[in-house]
């Protein structure tokens, strides 16, 4: 599958920069996933669960303090007001 590159900053900074496979949150209309070549668009994040498919296929979840997420041609960046991971397992 395609990849595209995602940011995921919160107030202290960057917490993940890298190639995705797909990302998925809930937006203010429902839960959402974000794909390579999705349109651009920007929306307001809500606080709950997030996760995210790694080049690899490998899925890190977690839960996310609500925020904003714009998705553009050359990356998508999601600002939190805070990430929490999972435990690897």
């Amino acid at each position: 599958m395609k990849t595209y590159k995602l940011t995921v900053s919160t107030p202290d900074g960057n917490v993940f920069s890298g190639e995705v496979i797909r990302l998925i949150v809930r937006g203010i209309e429902g839960d959402l996933a974000v794909l390579a070549g999705h349109i651009p668009f920007a929306t307001v994040v809500k606080e709950g669960n997030y996760s995210i498919e790694h080049e690899d296929g490998s899925i890190r979840k977690g839960k996310i303090g609500g925020g904003l997420l714009n998705v553009a041609s050359e990356g998508t960046t999601l600002l939190a007001g805070y990430i929490e991971w999972d435990k690897k397992e």
